[in-house]
């Protein structure tokens, strides 16, 4: 295998590949990434046997392709290789004692490679009809939900997000028992049979990562313990979680004794500096009490201070709210919103409070308030 490459165009896809790899597996072969020279261009590949990614570099991006081949390196020490080399062509050879000579004008660098034939056979299968979103829509669907997902192993089922398609809707839901985020889109096209997989957490954070916040289209490849995600010249493998979802359906009711509409920005605020005077050992715990105009937000460090804020507020009843929340819950979900108003709805002191907002009823958010009597 021979060629030349721009260092910024090697680069800009090993950015990719490196995602693939782990360094703490103890599998050497895992650590690596494939290099695979054929007349079209340039294959990566990269796998720790969660993730899989492959990328391509097509041949016009290419100088010169001199001989064909693979051959199979480390991951983490080409990477930084290539990084720190200047923005020039690059020579890339493998003889035939498996090292590999990186070249520059004035610098070289000889990497031993792995066998080739080590390395997983990986299957990047496609679906006839994949499911089509564009990138902006895929990531917003993360970002408003990702957040919500546990970290706790001995509930795995809640360590990823739960997509669900059935006809042409599409709803993703992510929670840890403590607080719930749903999202809500309509597909383009109906799909010919319903979904329901969970996938991981840490595979949709290296998704968009990867993905630009722009309208290009990215295809879903979904399978029974597989989900594929491809785009131009990138494509990315997750494996799936096994397990049962937690039906949370019944968790969100439709009606409420009581509605808050607030000012997004105000609101948030207040919570903000609340949060100044809350530690993490007490859960971030605030408190919101209203009545028919305001509602006022406060928090106590007993050895430290206390901290009082007060917003206008509108009140659909006479009501009084009472009640206590975790702080950091709060903020996470509120920032997903883009509107000037949301809605906080009650039905008492003790049942999950719903964060909603007219302008975007497919969004809504949950937290579950906690007792301090």
């Amino acid at each position: 295998m021979k060629l030349k490459i721009k260092q910024n165009i090697l680069m800009n896809y090993l950015n990719y590949s490196i995602r693939g790899v782990s360094n703490k597996n103890l599998i050497p072969i895992l650590n690596c990434i494939k290099f695979d020279l054929k007349d079209e261009g340039l294959y990566l590949t990269s796998t720790d046997n969660e993730i899989s990614i492959k990328t391509f570099i097509p041949s016009k991006d290419i100088e010169s392709i001199d001989s064909l081949g693979d051959m199979v390196v480390s991951g983490r020490f080409i990477y930084d290789i290539i990084k720190k080399l200047p923005g020039e062509i690059i020579d890339i050879e493998e003889v035939m004692d498996s090292k590999l000579y990186i070249t520059t004008k004035k610098s070289s660098f000889t990497l031993n490679c792995n066998d080739v034939n080590d390395f997983p056979d990986l299957k990047f299968n496609e679906k006839e009809n994949p499911i089509i979103l564009n990138n902006k829509v895929l990531r917003n669907i993360i970002n408003e939900t990702i957040f919500a997902t546990s970290t706790q192993e001995s509930r795995p089922a809640l360590t990823g997000i739960n997509i669900k398609i059935e006809d042409i809707k599409l709803e993703c839901t992510a929670t840890d028992s403590f607080r719930l985020a749903k999202k809500y889109i309509n597909l383009e096209k109906k799909v010919d049979e319903n979904i329901n997989i969970i996938i991981p957490t840490r595979s949709l954070n290296e998704l968009i990562k990867m993905i630009e916040d722009n309208d290009e289209k990215i295809e879903l490849h979904i399978f029974d313990n597989k989900i594929l995600f491809k785009s131009e010249n990138i494509i990315m493998m997750s494996s799936l979680i096994n397990g049962t979802y937690p039906d949370t359906t019944k968790l969100i009711p439709s009606e409420f004794e009581t509605i808050l509409t607030v000012n997004l920005n105000d609101y948030y605020n207040a919570i903000d500096r609340a949060s100044l005077l809350t530690n993490e050992s007490d859960k971030n715990t605030i408190k919101l009490e209203s009545n028919k105009t305001e509602a006022i937000i406060s928090s106590t460090i007993p050895e430290i201070g206390n901290v009082k804020e007060t917003i206008n507020i509108k009140n659909n009843k006479d009501e009084e709210i009472n009640i206590s929340f975790s702080s950091k819950y709060m903020l996470d979900a509120i920032k997903t919103f883009d509107s000037d108003e949301i809605e906080l709805c009650f039905n008492g002191d003790i049942k999950p409070i719903i964060i909603r907002s007219k302008e975007n009823e497919d969004l809504i958010q949950l937290i579950v308030p906690i007792r301090t009597y």
